[in-house]
């Protein structure tokens, strides 16, 4: 029989050692260059690490031991250079994953863990090697570099790299092969467990995203409606636009209704969005504080709609008293008061708006509009250099400052 070729451990370390600060070096400018292309809502956080040699030479012994004997060149392993991007959502994953195709040159993608049985254990994870991009070699190695050097990128969630950690210390780590039944259903139910949280996690962000769907196009409306109005009946510049199939029954949550109301009140089905509000703020047990003075709110929003100015501001009052920090009902309130040629009492609303959140650019125009049509030029001249401080600056802003300054060369 002929003798194999036994690989020589010290040399290929020192082999191994010599490439350890230039694939460190190469690590640093993937994950600066991962950060920079890297955008969305919820940004990820990053894991980087170069192989320890224990763990390369354990590695090349169990998948390459012919190779690691017979050559002098440093055999490559594709998570040599690893960098984990770890995301909040499930939904997050695929994001990644595109903007890792868009700009990078992907070698292979492999979703682990996706064949897995609800009764089996082990993490899920989407592992993307790419190649080194040549914007990220060291100028002086790039002739030595190894052959077929990539980076592994993996992408997980929060709780799918959680469950990786632990798994890697109780038996990977450990070299321990559970074949208890127990404690492999124990395996499995906390692995489960893991992924039914992300499941839920997602579903919850999905409701939030629709829900701030519904909310902006419900708010554009109102600000729509609020700005034809001062255009008609007051005559003068309106606010610049803001930057920002469903039936009830009596099964359905308080999440449920909001959702529906608002989708009513988007639709332009005010009187249906009225009675799903007043549903809910009738319901019992009565909904805590902060509940009733979003929907007192909203309500509001839905009378303002239909021209019910006196209902809409008992509803934003009302919303004020369940929640005192309600900045934009007292915006909302103003704006209505304004409508209906109440400047002086507009003005209080939108400075008591402004002691909650003084960062509002529109409510210092809405105010200094107001200090305009009451003839008070300085004071309309301060806020309205406050909203163009604060970013607000177009051509409404700038139709009401030079009205502002015709009136300092009259007088």
């Amino acid at each position: 029989m002929e003798k194999m070729e036994l690989p020589e451990k010290l040399k290929i370390k020192e082999l191994y050692e010599s490439y350890y600060d230039t694939f460190n070096e190469i690590l640093s400018y993937i994950e600066a260059r991962l950060k920079k292309v890297i955008r969305m809502q919820s940004l990820p956080t990053y894991k980087s690490r170069i192989k320890s040699f224990p763990s390369y030479y354990k590695k090349i012994l169990r998948q390459k031991p012919t190779e690691a004997a017979q050559t002098k060149k440093l055999v490559t392993l594709t998570d040599m250079i690893g960098i984990r991007v770890i995301c909040a959502f499930i939904e997050d994953l695929s994001v990644v994953q595109k903007i890792l195709m868009e700009n990078f040159d992907v070698k292979e993608v492999e979703k682990k863990g996706a064949e897995q049985s609800f009764r089996e254990f082990g993490y899920e994870s989407v592992h993307v090697l790419i190649a080194i991009p040549e914007d990220c070699l060291p100028v002086k190695y790039k002739k030595e570099l190894p052959e077929n050097l990539v980076c592994e990128i993996q992408i997980r969630t929060i709780l799918q790299d959680a469950w990786a950690e632990v798994e890697h210390e109780l038996i990977y780590k450990s070299e321990f092969n559970p074949f208890d039944k127990p404690l492999r259903r124990k395996l499995a139910s906390i692995n489960a467990s893991l992924s039914l949280a992300d499941t839920i996690f997602q579903e919850i962000r999905d409701y939030q995203n629709k829900l701030q769907d519904e909310l902006g196009s419900r708010r554009n409306t109102f600000y729509e409606k609020a700005d034809e109005l001062t255009d008609d009946v007051n005559g003068k510049v309106s606010l610049p636009a803001s930057p920002f199939a469903f039936s009830s029954n009596r099964t359905d949550s308080i999440d449920d209704l909001v959702l529906q109301a608002l989708h009513e009140h988007n639709q332009g089905n005010f009187v249906r969005a009225i009675e799903i509000y007043t549903q809910i703020l009738n319901s019992t047990p009565t909904p805590p504080a902060v509940v009733l003075g979003v929907i007192y709110k909203h309500r509001g929003m839905a009378y303002f709609a239909q021209s019910d100015y006196e209902k809409a501001l008992e509803d934003f009052k009302s919303s004020i008293e369940a929640d005192p920090k309600g900045f934009r009902s007292l915006y909302y309130q103003g704006i209505v008061l304004s409508i209906m040629g109440k400047d002086a009492d507009a003005i209080d609303c939108f400075s008591r708006s402004l002691e909650i959140d003084r960062f509002q650019s529109h409510v210092y125009y809405r105010r200094s509009l107001s200090y305009y049509n009451t003839r008070d030029f300085v004071r309309a001249m301060d806020d309205i250099n406050s909203a163009i401080n604060l970013g607000l600056e177009d051509e409404h802003v700038k139709a009401l400052r030079l009205k502002i300054m015709k009136e300092f060369d009259m007088n």
